[in-house]
């Protein structure tokens, strides 16, 4: 088996496993939210408090992003490496546990009606959005990191990096949208 970093021709079918693994992802999380059917026996408090965790986490690598993105301008790129693993981790582990907890209660209704309702709805929609190109860049950002395709990894987290921090950060006003409501 060849080397990854010495192979010029593997970027094109390392991004097409890229997108066919994040396009997977979505569509395993749009049926598991709003196709799967949930059984009847569901107890409503049973992990209850895994949106707070996840909360926590999407803060967690929000943080990790920015003060990784201050490190590299900074030209410390062993601490950009640290953060940014972090936040890729943290994001992994929320992941995980928004699997866990929606395979539970399926999805989540805001009830409230109103102008709160249009503001929570455009903020979801746009995460949605959002989600569905964030992975693929993050994906592709790592790779090139690891593979040291460093001036492909510059180019790409241009947009990763935004829409990444976006993604984290709406993900905790949805949370505090959705507890303010219930």
């Amino acid at each position: 088996m060849s080397d990854v970093t010495t192979q010029p021709d593997n970027v094109r079918p390392a991004i097409t496993r890229i997108l066919a693994l994040s396009g997977a992802a979505f569509l395993f999380l749009v049926w598991l939210i709003y196709f799967k059917t949930q059984p009847e026996q569901t107890n409503p408090d049973a992990l209850s408090f895994l949106p707070a965790v996840n909360a926590g986490l999407n803060s967690f690598a929000t943080l990790c992003i920015i003060c990784g993105v201050i490190a590299i301008k900074n030209g410390k790129r062993k601490v950009h490496m640290g953060f940014m693993i972090s936040a890729i981790a943290a994001s992994a582990v929320f992941l995980v546990s928004y699997i866990i907890y929606h395979n539970i209660h399926g999805d989540t209704t805001f009830v409230t009606e109103g102008v709160i309702k249009t503001v929570y709805l455009a903020i979801l929609i746009s995460h949605i959005c959002c989600t569905v190109f964030a992975l693929p860049l993050i994906m592709s950002s790592v790779f090139f990191a690891v593979t040291k395709r460093y001036e492909l990894h510059r180019k790409v987290v241009k947009f990763t990096v935004p829409l990444w921090l976006y993604v984290s950060i709406t993900g905790v006003i949805i949370f505090f949208l959705l507890k303010a409501n219930s």
